[in-house]
């Protein structure tokens, strides 16, 4: 009897060799003697030896001893070869990263040792101390509202088996916080230890994803956390906003620095804005540039303005712009209009001295005719009472200083007495 194929074995055979080449090849690896371990709330890496016989992958739990006790890690990678992880690597390549990601800053640990790969009751364990990191929180802040301090708590993070509670505090400034932990060992009844981050730190255990979608750089691959700067930004012409730029800590976004030598490299072959530089149609100023597509807006001397790459800008063949007619011709043109209104305005003032002197000549004869009054209308004078009785006080006093008279009469009796004899005469006849 003829065998025939099944079509449901024959898409799955693919599979299936596939899967047993990977678990022929995964027997014949040796198991690691050393493992790249990520730990901790802050995400600390260590290298750490193995002398178990399982084969653990990339990802895999496990149980290490660190410097801060027993707790649950996770393999990055093993540093020895033919070992079970296919993204192992050497350790000299392990170093030369550590060496440039930061050199002594990074946070690599060797003192330690992997126990074994976690168990499910390791995992259940964690789980339920992960669970009670809410009470012990709320422990250290009522802790801390007893004494007083100046701080802020953070996170609580118990190890595994309960030996011991790392608890992180923000603080402006230094804290003398011994009391403090005597309390909380007191009160919890196991080893505290008590660390200040600062804001970076806080973001790094608290925060989760960025606006750009991905985890956050000091949470997932970012250890050495170096600053940032306004003038990154300007560089790379993002905008100036601090509420775009910064990220979860409050802080200018790490990312900045990343592109930031790259712009500082592209930048030095542009040239400098304002300056003279030689294009294929003749030589121009610079007006702007832009320093990823590595062009220049160049202003011709004929007055075009066009976009050319640095690769065809050359040296100007003449230093300064050369003057040209049309632009000699054009200058009368232009300055016509703009003196003719200049000379109406020198030409006001004069109108308005002439309005001035007008006025002062109408001023002068106001004077004139208040003058003439007395002497002229001397029965107008005597027609009113109050000229009738004032009269005689003035001509009596003559030029007496008249103290007890208010200062309007006294600017009365100056104004006569310019008048001369006549306004004394005519006073006296008046008396008659």
């Amino acid at each position: 009897m003829p065998i025939h194929p099944l079509p449901q074995f024959e898409e799955d055979l693919a599979t299936y060799l596939e899967e047993k080449a990977d678990r022929e090849a995964y027997e014949r690896l040796n198991a690691p003697t050393s493992i790249v371990v990520r730990f901790g709330y802050m995400r600390m890496v260590g290298e750490f030896p193995y002398k178990g016989d399982a084969k653990p992958g990339c990802g895999s739990k496990l149980v290490v001893r660190t410097h801060r006790g027993t707790e649950i890690g996770e393999m990055l990678t093993s540093t020895c070869p033919n070992s079970g992880c296919s993204k192992s690597v050497s350790r000299k390549e392990m170093l030369e990263y550590i060496e440039n990601s930061g050199g002594r800053q990074y946070p690599f640990h060797d003192k330690g040792r992997v126990l074994r790969i976690a168990t499910v009751e390791d995992l259940q364990e964690q789980e339920r101390l992960e669970q009670r990191k809410n009470e012990l929180r709320l422990v250290a802040k009522r802790q801390v509202e007893r004494a007083g301090l100046p701080m802020q708590i953070i996170e609580a993070e118990p190890l595994l088996g309960g030996e011991r509670i790392v608890v992180y505090f923000g603080a402006e400034d230094r804290i003398d916080f011994r009391d403090l932990v005597q309390d909380l060992q007191t009160e919890i009844g196991c080893k505290v230890e008590l660390r200040q981050v600062g804001a970076r730190d806080e973001a790094r255990i608290t925060a989760d994803y960025e606006r750009c979608g991905q985890y956050c750089c000091c949470k997932n691959f970012l250890k050495v956390l170096k600053p940032v700067s306004m003038k990154s930004a300007k560089v790379q012409k993002a905008t100036l906003d601090p509420l775009k730029i910064s990220g979860r800590c409050g802080r200018l976004m790490c990312c900045l620095r990343y592109e930031d030598e790259t712009y500082e490299e592209l930048r030095k072959n542009l040239p400098h804005r304002k300056s003279r530089v030689g294009t294929p149609d003749g030589d121009g100023v610079v007006l702007s540039t832009q320093i990823l597509t590595q062009l220049a807006l160049i202003k011709l001397d004929d007055g075009t303005e066009a976009a050319y790459p640095i690769e065809d800008l050359t040296k100007p063949e003449h230093k300064t712009a050369p003057e040209r007619p049309e632009r000699r011709a054009d200058k009368p043109v232009r300055e016509r209009p703009r003196r003719a209104p200049r000379e109406e305005q020198a030409g006001e003032p004069s109108k308005g001295d002439e309005v001035g002197e007008d006025q002062g000549a109408t001023k002068k004869k106001r004077r004139r005719r208040r003058k003439r009054k007395p002497s002229e209308g001397g029965g107008e004078a005597s027609g009113s009472p109050q000229n009738a009785e004032n009269t005689p006080s003035s001509a009596d006093a003559g030029g007496g200083d008249g103290g007890g008279q208010p200062k309007k009469k006294k600017r009365r009796r100056r104004r006569r007495r310019e008048g001369g004899d006549a306004s004394g005469s005519g006073g006296s006849t008046d008396a008659s």
